[in-house]
């Protein structure tokens, strides 16, 4: 499937690793312009140096106001990609307020911020367009040290149909994708203990994990014209692990 965005300018959070780095390769590639967010600045000079002609921003999503400074004026956006994210592993009893706090901030608040922004300026030019909120299979099952982070994905997987219910009328989609653990850094956190690791895979029907380009793909179909009548959904990256 072959999908052309020329003339569209995207933006893409988490951009500098995993997923989100692949996203906006695979949008350059693609035809569009792509602003490509993440706090990390060597991820953005070698993204930029792969990529020429992105447009890098440097900021923690998790700081409102240096968010609002950083994208506050950045411009028309056509395409949205949520996928900052990060994962702090603890049990129930040992969640902190500092951990509750910045997941939160950082997995479901930018979300809301940075989609306002966006929204809005697609609202005042008149356009359509459509925004894809990265999340994940802990959005619908449980999974251990994962409170916190599948708690930012539940709320996530409401926050996508509430958007897609009022921005619907001004033609803007919003879409989630929900995979299963994939093997980025932040997903090798997850599968660490190789026995862990094995039994977690053997209950995949298809006996894998997912691999980034199976979520960039989705993400690319969820932003394209060829899901025009698809909004206020998710689509399950993960090797039918919700079926078993």
């Amino acid at each position: 499937m072959k999908l052309n965005f020329s003339g569209l300018r995207a933006l893409v959070t988490g951009a500098g690793k995993g997923i989100g780095r692949d996203t906006v390769k695979a949008l350059h590639a693609s035809g569009a312009k792509v602003v490509a967010v993440t706090r990390t600045n060597s991820d953005l000079v070698s993204l930029a140096k792969e990529c020429p002609g992105i447009e890098p921003v440097c900021v923690d999503l998790g700081d409102w106001d240096a968010t609002e400074k950083a994208l506050g004026g950045i411009g028309p956006v056509d395409l949205l990609v949520n996928n900052a994210a990060l994962v702090i592993m603890q049990p129930f009893l040992e969640v902190t307020k500092e951990a509750f706090d910045r997941s939160f901030s950082v997995n479901l608040r930018s979300v809301f911020q940075v989609s306002q922004m966006v929204a809005r300026d697609m609202i005042n030019r008149g356009v359509p367009g459509s925004i894809v909120n990265v999340s994940s299979m802990v959005a619908h099952v449980t999974f251990p040290n994962l409170i916190t982070y599948s708690s930012t994905k539940g709320a996530m997987t409401m926050l996508t149909k509430a958007m897609a219910m009022e921005l619907g009328p001004h033609k803007i989609r919003v879409n989630s994708v929900n995979p299963t653990v994939v093997l980025t850094d932040m997903g090798k956190k997850v599968s660490a203990d190789p026995e862990f690791a094995r039994k977690l895979k053997e209950r995949h029907p298809l006996r894998k994990f997912a691999e980034v380009e199976d979520v960039v793909n989705s993400i690319l179909f969820l932003l394209s014209d060829r899901s025009a009548s698809t909004s206020g959904g998710g689509i399950l990256v993960d090797a039918g692990y919700l079926a078993s």
